[in-house]
């Protein structure tokens, strides 16, 4: 099957209800059916801002969510979006905690090398290991880096760095862009194959509060998708990690991750 067949292939959904990796709170295991609800609720209609309209059938799919044993969660994540890159489909994953993000692009990345990842979040991820776990979601980054699955990381948002987190970027030749010096949408071009990874805590908490780890100074929405309108590259995978249900309020962080999911598809229909 050729790369250009994938690379054009329909966005589908994937839910990944993981977050045993989660270091502070559970809870972002239950946002797949979360997201989906309010990517479909009639409060509003079924277009991007990009023009698409994702109500027409075909321009996206919905593959269900994993299904998994605890302990061998990663190999059947990586089994998953694997079979729908045979497909010709491309992934988009509904977390779930951050750390589903390495199993995601070991597929992606088999299927496409040279991978550009554009990473939005508050937290780097980039730990070595994290209360002795280094799978945790604070870490995935790191293996992804390690494991040479993308030739570019670019990080946007970034408002947490510590020493060895800058040391860790430093390592990997990751180029992260916080939060005080954003815009940064010259950082979002690539000549190559590109993955979207989005934290919904990249987000300032007044308009995201559904997130296990609050931090504040983040994204407004519309920053957010500014950001992510300015990508330029062809988008084989995307994933939309760390909304916790739990910590929402009144379902405004799941009205949210539905509009950033919504605008990630429209982008994605029109990278061919």
């Amino acid at each position: 099957m050729s790369s250009r067949f994938i690379i054009m292939g329909v966005p589908t959904l994937l839910g990944v209800p993981f977050d045993a990796y989660s270091s502070y709170l559970r809870g972002a295991g239950e946002a797949p059916t979360k997201i989906r609800e309010a990517l479909r609720c009639d409060a509003s209609n079924s277009w991007t801002e990009t023009g698409v309209d994702l109500g027409v059938a075909g321009v996206y799919e919905d593959a269900g969510d994993v299904a998994f044993a605890e302990k061998g969660a990663f190999a059947a994540i990586e089994r998953a979006v694997g079979a729908l890159l045979e497909r010709g489909k491309r992934p988009v994953a509904l977390g779930g905690d951050h750390s589903i993000t390495y199993p995601l692009v070991k597929a992606v990345a088999r299927r496409h090398p040279e991978l550009t990842i554009f990473h939005f979040d508050a937290h780097p991820d980039l730990y070595e290991e994290f209360e002795g776990n280094r799978l945790s979601h604070a870490c995935p980054f790191a293996r992804i880096m390690e494991a040479r699955l993308a030739k570019r990381l670019v990080q946007i948002g970034i408002r947490t760095l510590n020493r060895h987190q800058r040391e860790q970027a430093e390592r990997f030749g990751v180029e992260v862009v916080e939060m005080r010096g954003l815009p940064a949408y010259e950082k979002l071009k690539a000549a190559g194959p590109v993955y979207i990874t989005f934290d919904m805590d990249a987000l300032d908490p007044a308009f995201a509060p559904g997130v296990s780890h609050r931090e504040p100074g983040g994204m407004s929405v519309r920053e957010a998708i500014a950001h992510l309108h300015a990508i330029e590259g062809k988008i084989v995978g995307a994933d939309l990690v760390e909304y916790n249900p739990v910590q929402d309020v009144a379902g405004v962080t799941a009205t949210v991750a539905a509009k950033i999911l919504k605008e990630i598809l429209g982008k994605m229909s029109k990278s061919i």
